[in-house]
């Protein structure tokens, strides 16, 4: 088969023929159908904080058809349409009975290989799509289970005054998210306007673009009407941390959903006098993916405005570069594997 693989330390991806894979007792092989490309993808291949190695396969936000079952797999088949989380659990402690593979003692993240025409994964660990549930949509449902996830820890409060940093991926769908549970205006701060269109289609009110503002803090309070009771950290930048305690208001909520893999520090008198909370959110439950399943079935297409391009495998390598090197104006980018 075809994958995109690590050309080592900092050197990008390569298109190589590399062996099928074959599944393990509990795991099946899909037909990876469309993947999307993360920010953590471009983090583990250009050397920030834990580096893919030569010859590895990444990719985990995809959905796919199931070519292959393993030996223990009775309730999926060959045919089924699903979009697998990216980990793989022992089953049967209580982290993966919860839905939670990624705190399971005995989980595994080297199972997943979206960006091949085939992958692993684990049967468990799959939720069925519908007919109704197209390629596209399959494939957004993991950066779209990890906003949900965000914003389910804050305990949003209905009308509550939201900012979110970021408007990557992450960042326009947390404002989505925080759209649907009842926030009230939501502010969405990023480095530039670029973004502005997708993050108010995705349901913020206000954007803020820190270049064009002389006082982030003001701007964001005029926004509001108020500091935020909630920020959203999506920026992942060493320094976000900070800013977002700095941005919320007194027994307000911060929750970090940035993948920052630097050293990163912050005044700790500044939330301790506000009393402030700060959570740190980075996956999701089996419970978030099959709701997102349902939501998508039911007709909801809001969360396609974050897709910025689609393109081939051998269109690959050269995006994931431009992504990296910042001169790709793209948002989501989609892959098909088979084009």
């Amino acid at each position: 088969m075809k994958a995109a693989v690590s050309k080592g330390q900092r050197l990008g991806l390569r298109i190589d023929e590399v062996p099928d894979p074959v599944p393990e007792a509990d795991e099946v092989v899909l037909r990876v159908d469309r993947v999307g490309i993360c920010g953590s993808d471009l983090h583990a291949a250009y050397g920030e904080g834990e580096m893919a190695p030569e010859g590895a396969i990444l990719g985990h936000e995809f959905c796919g058809e199931v070519v292959a079952v393993g030996a223990a797999v009775d309730w999926l088949r060959a045919g089924d349409r699903v979009a697998p989380m990216p980990f793989r659990g022992c089953g049967h402690c209580v982290h993966c009975l919860l839905g939670q593979p990624h705190h399971c003692p005995e989980g595994r993240i080297d199972v997943i290989s979206g960006f091949a025409q085939y992958s692993r994964a684990g049967a468990r660990e799959c939720v069925r799509l519908p007919p109704e549930v197209g390629d596209d949509d399959g494939a957004l449902i993991e950066p779209l289970a990890v906003g949900l996830q965000g914003v389910r820890k804050a305990q949003l409060p209905v009308g509550a005054r939201v900012l979110v940093t970021g408007a990557g991926p992450i960042g326009a769908l947390t404002a989505y998210w925080a759209r649907r549970l009842g926030a009230g205006p939501i502010a969405v701060m990023a480095r530039s306007a670029r973004r502005e269109p997708i993050a108010r289609a995705l349901g913020a009110t206000h954007f803020i673009a820190q270049q064009d503002c002389a006082n982030p803090h003001e701007a964001v309070c005029d926004a509001l009407g108020g500091a935020p009771d909630v920020v959203f950290e999506a920026v992942g930048v060493p320094g976000a941390i900070a800013d977002a305690l700095g941005f919320v208001k007194p027994l307000g909520t911060v929750v970090s959903l940035g993948f920052c893999s630097g050293q990163d520090s912050f005044v700790p008198v500044v939330p301790l006098m506000k009393e402030a909370r700060l959570l740190f959110s980075m996956c999701y439950e089996r419970a978030d993916y099959q709701y997102i399943v349902d939501l998508l079935a039911a007709g909801e297409r809001g969360p396609r405005a974050i897709v910025t391009d689609r393109i081939g495998f051998d269109a690959m390598p050269a995006k994931f570069s431009a992504l990296h090197e910042g001169s790709a104006p793209d948002c989501k980018v989609l892959v098909s594997p088979w084009a």
